[in-house]
């Protein structure tokens, strides 16, 4: 489902209050401080609900309040009245704010995060009724999440910013800048409006950020209303290419761009575009980001969305990631490495050399079993150190960051010792190595040295620096420590005096130190003439202090307090030395999940028996005993064998045309699948699924696969299978791998089998590119007498007492039946409609026999429609029938409308209507 639009985040337009806050005030409304200071702050963040922090809760209020009720589960009630009317509130506490902006970022919404800037001591200071003073301190956005628990650790979180610039009178290209603040990584690529589908769906954003004019361009609704990620439309004003490299300059503090690459004026603008949604979402917070690597066009494979969809390659069509090809061969033991595997998945290569290091990397180390053991075991306990490094240069990062950062840079330098010496390391092995070894040793020793043993979660909590690292620190520990000591000793004495064994004395932020006694101990307390002062009366209980106790108050504060200050002063030290060193850390995080990868890879390929594929510029598609890896998976957990299948469609110039029939279930779109996905893990550097494979480099990957609507759209069945084929034969080219099933089986069976054949004929002429063409039209087999490049090849299967037999084998050959009405039983319909089935059968194969469809191959001309006759010389006169032709809009009839049109059309062209 797509997702919510947003509003414009704070600073874009005027705020667009809701309507019980823009209401006129009436002469008796009265506003009071604190809600006059909400009105203003809500205001200059719209579109964002605002967690309003009031002491240890976040306030919700007006429609935010009843949104986030609605959307948290939470007790929806009121707090005052404002314009006369109930204010309805609801709130969350701050120690499990994450677990509720978890909840609500996953439904689209974004967050204004508003805390108390100064301490309510000072508030009162100025008055009984100064509020204390409050700001935003970060908009949570889908893109722009850096918490552990807002997010998922084996997916990318990439915000994406889109521009656009024009390249003739009717065509724009876009650049394209992803963001992944939670590690740093960001990106630029630019394509043309063909491919800027399938490069976001590459890319897999959790948020779009765009100029309005792009978002609202009516030729690029479709594309927007299909994405699942947030849209975050902002105005194009300061988004030209100048003002990006600009901003792109004084953020990298560099006077050229020239040093991180040559970028095109659309890359740039994107750039620009991202880097400035981020520096607003994060209100003066610097995250580590890295100089921008440009991605050249043309160096991934073109997999459109469909085709993803229906491969499954990073998640199923349900949006799950269990079942999909990425789940079945993930064996990563780190987030970082499986963020690497799926981004490598979702962008397999063109450029035969890279690929050729990534297998190189990966034979090394199936080959030398002892060598990726030790790395793996070592790999296992290195820690998402990219992460912790971005929350500790955006200030949000506590102790057990700094204990990540110290573990991650141990585990960097120990792997890149244990590859040392190796002198014949392929290439990108040594270049992670080397980046591994990178990182200053001695930051990581003086982590080890700093940090304790048992770390609390946020740094306010303190005793996170290890005892004997600090004399000052350890002094004033010790004091504290004192203090607790005599504070156990004055409530024995306190008890001892009153005769109260059950008196304790306590603690909290709010009253600090005071003596509680239950209620009957207490009245005494208070009617007697002694020290006791009372405080507070609490159901069943009551509270005092006494001078005493208030002086050893501030003697325990002060000591506590010093404390405090001097382990933050290191933290903060720590965390500056670590910033220090951020592009060396963030070099070595990736080398690890390079390591990773490989190394999964590598026992993947020997636990399974994959072989490593031979990739060449040819147009070759040769695969010996393929099978497909998310299925045979499957069919292991249920002990049970899965039937490997060879695949010839390679061609020395040109592609060939595999047709494929065979039973229903009989396994034809399994074997369509795992072609496709032999195609996609070879060209990411992976082994395959196979005996042997030689495969030319593909260029752009089409598969129309299954059925489904789009309801929403107002397309049925058959027109989402229309337009899918229609892209795939407008842009497939030599090189590209097609994969289609049942063309044409959504209509009536002439108008079906009419389109299968014209689509065949024009895969062949005009496209002449490998495919896999899988029909139950059985007619369409009697081609392959007359197309050079085209063969069959069926399901092989048996019956045996009546029932069908699956055996999933594909032999050349052609099927003369579906075997429907097996399958029908099987899947358990009526008995008496299956008989009733088989009558009706016969006699429809009787018409058959008398009056063959299969006639039809050798009475009408092949490639008639693929090659277009020589145009007519120009008419002084229009032709009337292109002109009426030309008028009629065909999305826009009804059905009666459109027979009218055909008649219209007939007149005109001098044929009997």
């Amino acid at each position: 489902m797509p997702m919510d639009v947003a509003y414009p985040i704070a600073g874009d337009e005027p705020a667009a209050l809701p309507e019980e806050l823009a209401r006129p005030a009436g002469p008796d409304a009265r506003v009071t401080p604190m809600m006059a200071q909400y009105i203003e702050i809500k205001a200059a963040n719209p579109g964002c609900l605002l967690f309003y922090r009031m002491g240890d809760f976040f306030e919700l209020f007006f429609e935010d309040a009843e949104i986030a009720s609605r959307a948290l589960g939470i007790a929806l009630t009121k707090r005052g009245k404002h314009q006369g009317l109930d204010i309805a509130m609801c709130g969350v506490p701050v120690d499990r704010a994450d677990d509720y902006l978890h909840r609500l970022i996953a439904l689209g919404h974004r967050v204004a995060v508003c805390e108390q800037t100064e301490d309510p001591a000072e508030a009162r200071k100025r008055g009984g009724k100064s509020v204390v003073q409050r700001a935003v301190v970060r908009l949570v956005t889908p893109g722009t999440l850096t918490e552990e628990r807002l997010l998922e650790p084996a997916r990318a979180n990439l915000l994406l910013a889109v521009a656009r610039r024009r390249v003739s009178e009717t065509a724009f290209c876009y650049g394209l800048a992803s963001v992944d603040i939670s590690t740093g990584r960001f990106s630029v690529s630019e394509t043309d409006a063909a491919g800027l589908a399938a490069e976001i769906a590459r890319l897999d954003p959790r948020e779009i950020v765009l100029p309005d004019t792009i978002h609202d361009d009516p030729d690029l609704k479709p594309l927007w209303r299909d994405q699942r990620a947030a849209l975050t439309p902002i105005p194009r004003d300061g988004l030209d290419a100048a003002s990006a490299e600009r901003r792109l300059k004084e953020f990298y503090g560099v006077a050229t761009l020239d040093a991180f690459g040559t970028f095109s004026r659309a890359e740039i603008a994107a750039a620009g575009a991202a880097l400035s949604y981020v520096e607003r979402t994060q209100f003066g917070s610097r995250p580590a980001l890295q100089p921008p690597a440009r991605l050249d066009g043309g160096a991934t494979l073109l997999i459109d969305p469909a085709t993803r969809a229906n491969l499954e390659l990073t998640r199923t069509l349900g949006g799950e990631r269990s079942g999909s090809l990425l789940a079945a061969i993930d064996r990563t033991l780190t987030a970082a490495g499986g963020r690497l595997l799926a981004e490598r998945l979702a962008g397999p290569l063109t450029d035969l050399a890279a690929i050729t290091r990534r297998q190189d990397a990966l034979a090394f180390l199936l080959a030398e079993r002892e060598l990726r053991d030790a790395l793996r075991e070592r790999l296992a306990r290195a820690p998402d150190a990219s992460r912790a490094l971005s929350r500790l240069s955006l200030g949000r990062g506590g102790p057990r960051d700094l204990a990540c950062l110290r573990d991650g840079l141990l585990a960097a330098r120990k792997i890149a010792a244990r590859l040392d010496g190796i002198d014949d390391l392929p290439d990108e092995l040594a270049e992670a190595r080397d980046m591994a070894r990178g990182v200053p040793p001695e930051l990581g020793a003086e982590l080890s040295r700093a940090l304790a043993d048992e770390l609390p979660l946020l740094r306010r909590d303190g005793g996170f620096i290890r005892p004997g690292y600090d004399p000052a620190l350890d002094e004033a520990r010790e004091l504290a420590q004192d203090s607790r000591r005599v504070i156990a000793a004055l409530q024995a004495r306190y008890a001892a005096e009153t005769g109260c064994r059950t008196l304790r004395v306590k603690h909290n932020n709010v009253i600090g130190y005071f003596v509680e006694v239950p209620q009957a101990a207490g009245e005494e307390l208070a009617r007697a003439d002694n020290a006791f002062i009372h405080r507070q009366t609490m159901a069943g209980a009551m509270r005092f202090t006494t001078t005493e106790l208030g002086e050893l108050e501030q003697k325990i504060a002060s000591a506590s307090d010093r404390a405090l200050r001097i382990e933050l002063g290191h933290f903060d030290a720590l965390a500056a030395a670590i910033n220090g060193a951020a592009p060396a850390i963030a070099a070595a995080a990736e080398a690890l999940a390079v390591l990773d990868v490989t190394a999964a890879l590598a026992d993947l390929a020997d636990d399974l028996a994959w072989t490593r594929p031979k990739l060449d510029d040819s147009l070759a598609f040769h695969i010996g005993g393929g099978r497909h890896p998310v299925v045979e998976a499957a069919l292991k957990r249920d002990g049970e064998p899965f039937i490997p299948n060879s695949t010839e469609i390679g061609g020395e110039r040109d592609g060939k045309i595999l047709l494929v029939t065979g039973p229903n279930m009989g396994g034809k779109s399994t074997y369509l699948r795992q072609n496709a996905v032999i195609a996609v893990l070879a060209q990411t550097g992976a082994f395959v699924p196979a005996n042997s494979a030689h495969l030319g480099i593909i260029d752009r990957l089409f598969s129309r696969v299954g059925a489904a609507d789009d309801l929403a759209r107002g397309r049925s069945t058959f027109m989402v299978e229309m337009v899918e084929t229609a892209a795939i034969l407008n842009q497939a080219t030599r090189r590209s791998l097609v994969i289609l099933d049942e063309i044409g089986r959504g209509t009536a069976t002439f108008d079906g089998l009419s389109i299968a054949w014209a689509a065949i004929e024009h895969l062949h002429e005009e496209n002449r590119c490998r495919a896999l063409f899988a029909t139950h039209f059985h007619e369409l087999t009697a081609l392959a007498e007359r197309l050079p490049r085209l063969s069959n090849a069926t399901l092989r299967m048996t019956e045996w007492n009546g029932d069908v037999v699956f055996l999933h084998e594909v032999v050349p050959g052609a099927a003369d039946r579906s075997y429907g009405l097996q399958v029908a039983r099987l899947a358990g319909l009526p008995a008496t409609v299956v008989e009733r089935a088989k009558v009706i059968l016969s006699e429809l194969e009787k018409q058959d026999r008398e009056r063959p469809k299969a006639a039809l191959i050798d009475d009408l001309p092949l490639f008639a429609a693929a090659r277009p006759a020589t145009p007519p010389a120009r008419l002084a006169e229009p032709d009337p029938l292109r002109t009426a032709l030309a008028a009629i809009d065909p999305d826009e009839l009804s059905p009666r409308e459109a027979l009218e049109a055909m008649y219209r059309l007939k007149a005109l062209a001098g044929e009997p209507a």
